[in-house]
């Protein structure tokens, strides 16, 4: 199977529920699933204001900042400042979290996973990699800064462009800024 191109350019943003900010999905899992079936999701959020998280039963989160001042997050009454940009920072889905923004607005990048059926790390990469998902694994990498190139495809990805490599495939990237290396891997048996 080829590597699959995810361009920023396709995606559609789609309004929070309480109107703090925009999320683009870069891609989930199964295709097509939504907020209630995925097993993993991948995307892009625009944050305009403080306010409370979405709970998100039974899963588990790392978000990244991109651009911005950063947020405090209150995650199950304890504070933790998220403002050094492409420093994952991982917490359970379902917690009560709080969002305080830290000077403006913020550009976050995040990943969900159902904690009973996948798992997943989230790396930053700023040089020439080798991107390769180990069996039973996929891996997505997305383009936080500057640009990458896929030398095997030989295809150029820029700002937020992601490219979904599933179990078979690989490829050099060469970095020219910040990729994030996101591997997704499902639970034994699943």
């Amino acid at each position: 199977m080829a590597p699959q191109i995810l361009r920023a350019r396709t995606r559609t943003p789609a309004p929070w529920k309480n109107g703090g900010g925009v999320t683009s999905e870069v891609a989930a899992h199964p295709e097509g699933a939504g907020t209630d079936d995925f097993a993993w999701r991948v995307s892009v959020a625009d944050v305009a204001r403080s306010g409370p998280f979405s709970t998100f039963d039974g899963v588990d989160r790392i978000i990244t900042v991109v651009d911005g001042p950063g947020m405090a997050l209150t995650v199950d009454g304890t504070s933790h400042v998220v403002d050094t940009p492409y420093e994952p920072f991982a917490f359970p889905g379902d917690a009560a979290t709080q969002c305080r923004l830290l000077g403006g607005p913020v550009v976050d990048f995040n990943v969900m996973v159902r904690r009973a059926e996948t798992t997943a790390r989230v790396h930053i990469v700023r040089s020439h990699t080798s991107v390769r998902p180990d069996a039973g694994t996929r891996v997505l990498a997305i383009v936080l800064e500057g640009s990458a190139l896929l030398h095997g495809a030989s295809v150029r990805l820029g700002r937020l462009d992601a490219v979904l490599l599933c179990e078979g495939d690989s490829d050099a990237v060469g970095v020219d800024g910040v990729l994030a290396v996101v591997v997704l891997a499902g639970r034994t048996g699943r």
